[in-house]
């Protein structure tokens, strides 16, 4: 019995050695199989990093680019910051000196609008009205804020250039005069500043500016026709020509 149970146990053991090797083979293949999927796994994640590698070197680049254009951008920024600098330095440096410009040019343009508004007055006594104004305009123009000197300064050469203008002009114009204490609207010709006359729309009175009494003076119809002959022509109504006016000489 015991040589039966033996042999049973010697054909028995090759079998259970058969089926033990199949089961290590069997480990071992599983064993391979998990080894190449962690393979692929790993190459995959080569790759990942082999891409986002490359991706990080563009990036870097372009940071680097970037970084260089940021940088001559400030480069040209703090240019134009000390551009800017000097250009504030200098526009201090002109509010300062048109600054000291007005304190020495307003005391003059006073005295030159004193100096016009005196000469009317003194003047012949044309237009007085419209000259008066004129200095009026001249002051109420330097009581301005929103007027720059320069603008001011102006205005005031141009009234007198209108002035001196006048001397060297004949003019008729309409106005009112006072006749033997009646109002009377009468014809004025100027002849520069030597000669202010008037005549009555009839033409029958005619009057001249006296410089030595200040005042007109009654012609007493001496000059009547020569009078009417200078107006047409001053209101270029005739041809120029000759005419005899009255002058008086101030003393």
């Amino acid at each position: 019995m015991k040589k039966i149970i033996w042999a049973l146990a010697l054909l028995g053991a090759p079998v259970l050695m058969v089926s033990s090797d199949a089961q290590d083979l069997g480990e071992i293949v599983d064993v391979a199989q998990e080894a190449t999927a962690d393979g692929v796994a790993s190459q995959v994640r080569i790759d990942d990093l082999d891409d986002e590698t490359d991706q990080l070197t563009r990036d870097y680049r372009a940071a680097l680019k970037q970084l260089a254009a940021l940088r001559e951008y400030n480069a040209q920024l703090e240019k134009l910051i000390d551009g800017q600098k000097k250009e504030m330095v200098s526009i201090r440096q002109q509010i300062e000196d048109v600054t000291n410009v007005d304190r020495t040019i307003m005391p003059l343009m006073f005295r030159m609008i004193d100096a016009l508004e005196q000469f009317v007055k003194l003047d012949v006594p044309f237009l007085s009205d419209e000259r008066r104004a004129r200095v009026a305009n001249l002051r109420a123009l330097m009581d301005r804020s929103d007027a720059n000197p320069a603008e001011k300064y102006r205005k005031i050469l141009e009234a007198y250039e209108i002035e001196n203008e006048y001397g060297r002009t004949i003019e008729a114009y309409e106005g009112e005069m006072d006749i033997n204490g009646e109002s009377r609207t009468v014809a004025f010709l100027r002849i520069g500043r030597v000669a202010l006359v008037y005549q009555t729309l009839d033409g029958e009175e005619s009057g001249a500016w006296d410089r030595t009494q200040t005042q007109f003076v009654d012609l007493n119809g001496d000059f009547d026709s020569e009078l009417r002959k200078a107006l047409r022509i001053a209101k270029q109504q005739a041809a120029p020509d000759l005419v005899v006016v009255p002058v008086t000489i101030g003393q």
